[in-house]
């Protein structure tokens, strides 16, 4: 059975966001960026909080730099920053320790171990992902794009 966002949302008052989501919704068409664009209208409006990682601003960022985007780097840049309710997590050293156990104990890359220990230290109890290899664990439930459906 299909997962509504408004019952997600209801159980998890703070989300985290892997940066797949925000890429669905600036690079694609289709189910999952509107699944991404309810997400992110949901954050802005107060109705969720929403954390991300701060390495999400790299994995963003590099598809404008790697075409050469300038104007377009810039921009994203200036409204990722900017977006309401949406709180930026930097990678410090708790989390960083999180992560070096995460990608031994549960073999993430480096990224999605950033991600989830991220997540955690901003007392997200979901993340949002389309990333499979991630798995739920104690107090996280990984929640994938995919899955959600319209509500």
């Amino acid at each position: 059975m299909p997962l509504l966002f408004a019952d997600l949302a209801a159980r998890h008052p703070r989300l985290a966001l892997d940066s797949n989501v925000l890429i669905y919704l600036l690079e694609t068409a289709g189910p999952e960026a509107d699944r991404a664009a309810e997400i992110l209208d949901a954050i802005e409006s107060g109705t969720v909080t929403g954390t991300i990682a701060t390495v999400a601003l790299t994995e963003i960022l590099t598809g404008p730099a790697r075409a050469d985007d300038g104007a377009t780097f810039e921009l994203l840049a200036t409204e990722l920053r900017a977006i309401r309710n949406l709180k930026l997590v930097p990678l410090g050293a708790e989390i960083a320790i999180d992560a070096g156990w995460l990608r031994g104990a549960a073999d993430l890359g480096f990224a999605d171990a950033v991600h989830v220990a991220s997540a955690r230290a901003a007392g997200a109890t979901a993340l949002i992902t389309n990333d499979r290899r991630i798995r739920s664990g104690p107090g996280l439930e990984v929640v994938y794009l995919s899955d959600l459906a319209a509500g």
